[in-house]
């Protein structure tokens, strides 16, 4: 049987008579149908084939809110891509080499990357997330970079207080009051309960809450929202197992974003920023948060916004990513 690795000889080496198209037919024509993971996986891989440089054989923030509720949607604005764009790679030769990206590139490989790295974790109700997140804050004017490293424990479902840290401000948070709830949930078994089929998921958190009608094709002006609660959702740090790819998947075909044209350094990566530019006289009209994935795997490596802060209206591009993070059974206890 053979496999992606396996080498294909030139065409040169091969019977100028052979019929190309035949011998499509009948490779691996006995072998069974890929799985939908193998076949995300494999069309990944293929790309990074594709895209590989040629060679020749001789060369060879505002304080003050909720922090719980900031943490659930704290990536309101960026989303996913479904515009293709050309990007120059700097190859050291006289004239740059370009490659295409586009949504479904990204974001499926970045869902078969959280696949193959996702943590089987099954919190329960009463113990905590913990998470250690960077923030640096750069001038836009120039001048010294503010960094922080925030801490932070968050009750599963919301029952104890929590411990939170945002921008080195350290503060308790009391437990939700009765029917007080977050969208998209938090709870471990709400979040069991989301559907895993990126269509399905969807149309669920369109929904905030209420019985999804599957048989309603979504109209234009819900898609800002939608991108909303999936990037929400995207924040945390530990989900159960499928549903992050499900989401990467979801924001896959998601109307209204874009592939920053330039590549950028994030955090030792080379990477590749996509966000999500909303309708006029929404939020997001002039984009807002950028996601940002390696270049080569597509893993999520965090996100980059442009800020002010509102007591010195100094503007601030502000990054942001994960370094550790973890179940634990009580507040101030690491993994």
């Amino acid at each position: 049987m053979r496999h992606w690795a396996d080498p294909i000889r030139p065409l040169s080496e091969r019977n100028p008579t052979m019929n190309e198209i035949e011998l499509l037919r009948e490779w691996d024509a006995d072998a069974p149908p890929l799985t939908d993971t193998a076949r995300a996986r494999a069309r990944f891989r293929l790309y990074q084939a594709m895209r590989a440089p040629a060679t020749t054989p001789t060369t060879g923030r505002a304080l003050g809110r909720r922090p719980l509720l900031r943490i659930a949607v704290a990536c309101a604005a960026a989303a996913a891509v479904t515009a293709t764009v050309v990007v120059a790679q700097n190859t050291g030769e006289n004239a740059p080499r370009t490659q295409t990206v586009s949504a479904t590139t990204v974001l499926w490989g970045a869902a078969a990357e959280a696949r193959r790295t996702e943590k089987p974790l099954a919190p329960r109700d009463d113990q905590f997330i913990y998470t250690k997140e960077v923030i640096e804050l750069k001038p836009v004017s120039g001048g010294h970079v503010k960094r922080y490293v925030d801490e932070s424990w968050s009750s599963v479902d919301g029952s104890k207080k929590s411990y939170v840290s945002e921008l080195g401000y350290k503060q308790w948070v009391p437990p939700f009051r009765k029917g007080e709830s977050t969208w998209p949930p938090r709870e471990w078994s709400k979040l069991e309960q989301l559907p895993l089929d990126p269509a399905r998921l969807t149309i669920t958190l369109r929904e905030a809450g209420t019985k999804p009608d599957f048989g309603r094709k979504t109209r234009a002006d819900e898609w800002p929202q939608i991108q909303f609660f999936l990037a929400g959702l995207l924040r945390d740090s530990v989900l159960p197992k499928g549903l992050r790819s499900a989401a990467f998947e979801a924001l896959a075909a998601v109307p209204g974003v874009e592939v920053l044209p330039d590549r950028t350094e994030f955090n030792g990566h080379t990477a590749i920023g996509v966000r999500y530019v909303g309708p006029r006289g929404t939020p997001w009209e002039k984009g807002g948060r950028v996601l940002l994935f390696d270049a080569k795997t597509y893993q999520y490596l965090g996100l980059r916004e442009r800020t002010t802060m509102k007591l010195t209206t100094k503007v601030y591009d502000q990054s942001q990513y994960i370094v550790a993070d973890g179940v634990v059974d009580r507040v101030l206890q690491r993994p």
